[in-house]
């Protein structure tokens, strides 16, 4: 199969395998794929490089159209073109959110654990970091929505919003979705909901974009996107911000301006049309295989490494596990020397816990698991 593929990373500038560079350690710190991006997109850029000419680029109106009836058919979701503001990251994304209020330290909340620049954008705005924990029961996380509204003051007027949900992989459901938009709807928060990971669902669910749930939802909303994760494009830098609300819009680009580059990378705009026009069928594999990979993982941490545990992982290819049982100084140094390099739970406002990158070929998961089954045996 294509994604069994080992592909030498080493010497290519990747900082997942730099990391560890001239080590025995196997990288799975980092959410970035082993597999090779699908062909239709290396065709793409491999005419685009044959035209040898690489200056500053306009975004393709095609690719516009192409989000614009992917959000149409993947999740009834009706917008307008000019709703579409082309950056470079979804981290771009969240930073830029968080300057569209309208003072230093205003104050943003965030859901914990969280993906790190979650915790960062704040700060770097001159903006108030306000955290609240998911509630966790059995390692299946849900929305304290009690905790969300105590958390509240007259200074709170941004939520950074993740779903599905990174390290925890899940995907909220409607009536948890309505729930968070309830609260911000009555206390004029602005969200801010990353959703990068929308195409990568493992489970028998369907992903929401929370704007998608109503219109009065969608008009406080900037929903950010990238074909980045489910392709395997990451360094290609290319992102996208959804504003249907006019004002939000304008706030959002007067944020942007003079601090972010007006044009986006060439490659990356080649790349995203490329992937969201002609790769449904390779998504479609990728997806199967990525499941796979995930029962594999499921099975050995929670029935051959106790007291590790991880929970179902409904969206995504990251696993959060729990190690606060193995009773160790430092889960990360530990997996480290057994050699395996895992996401430390800490720089996601949790610590205790490890998070790996299973999008790898499955030998490489496999030879990862049992380092890590040999240590936990031997500890």
């Amino acid at each position: 199969m294509e994604f069994d593929e080992i592909i030498d990373r080493n010497n290519t500038g990747s900082i997942k395998y730099d990391r560890y560079k001239g080590k025995d350690v196997i990288p799975m710190w980092v959410a970035d794929m082993d597999f090779r991006s699908p062909q239709p997109v290396i065709d793409a850029l491999q005419k685009r490089i044959d035209h040898g000419v690489f200056g500053y680029s306009t975004v393709p109106q095609e690719l516009i159209t192409v989000l614009v009836d992917k959000m149409k058919r993947d999740y009834n979701w009706s917008i307008s073109p000019r709703s579409i503001i082309v950056l470079p990251s979804v981290v771009v994304g969240l930073n830029l959110a968080c300057r569209c209020t309208e003072k230093d330290g205003d104050e943003v909340i965030v859901f914990t654990p969280i993906y790190p620049p979650f915790l960062d954008a704040p700060p770097y705005s001159n903006r108030k970091l306000v955290m609240v924990p998911l509630v966790e029961k059995d390692n299946f996380y849900t929305i304290d929505n009690e905790g969300f509204k105590k958390a509240l003051t007259s200074r709170t007027k941004t939520l950074l919003f993740c779903n599905p949900h990174n390290p925890v992989g899940r995907m909220y459901d409607k009536d948890e979705l309505l729930a968070v938009a309830d609260v911000c709807l009555k206390n004029n928060i602005i969200i801010c909901s990353d959703e990068i990971h929308c195409e990568l669902v493992l489970a028998d669910k369907k992903h929401i974009p929370i704007a998608s749930l109503d219109k009065k939802i969608e008009e406080i909303t900037i929903t950010l996107i990238s074909a980045g994760k489910t392709y395997n494009l990451p360094g290609l830098n290319c992102a996208f911000a959804i504003i249907p609300n006019e004002k939000l819009r304008r706030d959002f680009l007067h944020a942007k301006g003079g601090i972010v580059e007006p044009f986006v990378n060439l490659f990356g705009l080649t790349a995203s049309l490329a992937a969201y026009r002609d790769c449904e069928e390779w998504k479609r594999r990728l997806l199967i295989y990525l499941k796979e990979n995930k029962d594999i993982l499921y099975k050995a941490i929670n029935n051959e490494m106790k007291p590790l545990s991880m929970g179902d992982v409904e969206a995504t290819y990251l696993a959060w596990i729990d190690a606060r049982k193995l009773n160790v100084p430092n889960p990360v140094k530990f997996f480290e020397k057994a050699g395996v390099g895992l996401g430390d739970g800490s720089e996601f406002g949790t610590p205790g816990f490890v998070r790996l990158t299973f999008g790898c070929p499955r030998k490489i998961l496999l030879a990862a698991i049992e380092r890590m089954k040999k240590a936990v045996k031997n500890l």
